[in-house]
């Protein structure tokens, strides 16, 4: 059975935090999801898991997220010695996006626009959550970055079946008028 595996990934440090993009190596993992079409489950990895995490990526048939090969896989690439991007099948849904509009579009909007429905957090609520749990201790908060973590990958998901099905996918254009990209993933 062929295994796409969707992939996000939260992070403990910010850009500024480590002296900028150039360093995504440096910005550690606070949680990394993954959904495997093959076990039909959500696979949810702390930081002392990467190995498993790379594991399963490298074990895909396919990959798919958003902006992964330029911002999930560098951080990623600060726990292993393989060179992920060349080790692993994969699509990038903002860079096949990016491709065909010449500029890129947050996932949220292709969501709203082709789903009815959004992220439910963003990246600097996973930051916070993560600050708050390094000084408490307490579990809860990062119960809150993989929960939002396994939102993003559902989303990544039913975004990327959506191209799938209809062909393309439907965003607000700049002037907030309806429009669509067409994607051809089938």
């Amino acid at each position: 059975m062929r295994d796409t595996v969707y992939f996000d990934l939260e992070t403990q440090r910010s850009f500024g935090d480590v002296g900028g993009a150039a360093n995504k190596d440096k910005m550690g993992i606070s949680v990394g999801v993954a959904y495997s079409t093959r076990t039909e489950q959500y696979h949810i990895f702390g930081e002392d898991q990467t190995d498993d995490l790379v594991d399963m990526l490298v074990k895909a048939d396919l990959v798919v997220g958003y902006n992964h090969l330029y911002f999930d896989y560098p951080v990623l690439q600060g726990y292993t010695i393989l060179d992920l991007i060349n080790t692993t099948a994969n699509l990038d849904m903002m860079v096949e996006v990016e491709n065909v509009l010449g500029h890129r579009l947050k996932l949220d909007s292709l969501a709203e626009a082709s789903l009815g429905t959004g992220k439910s957090a963003d990246g600097l609520d996973a930051l916070r959550w993560w600050q708050e749990y390094k000084k408490t201790g307490n579990p809860e908060p990062m119960m809150k970055i993989a929960e939002y973590c396994c939102y993003d990958v559902k989303v990544t998901k039913e975004v990327h079946e959506y191209g799938i099905k209809h062909g393309h996918l439907k965003y607000n254009d700049r002037n907030g008028h309806p429009a669509q990209v067409e994607v051809d993933w089938a």
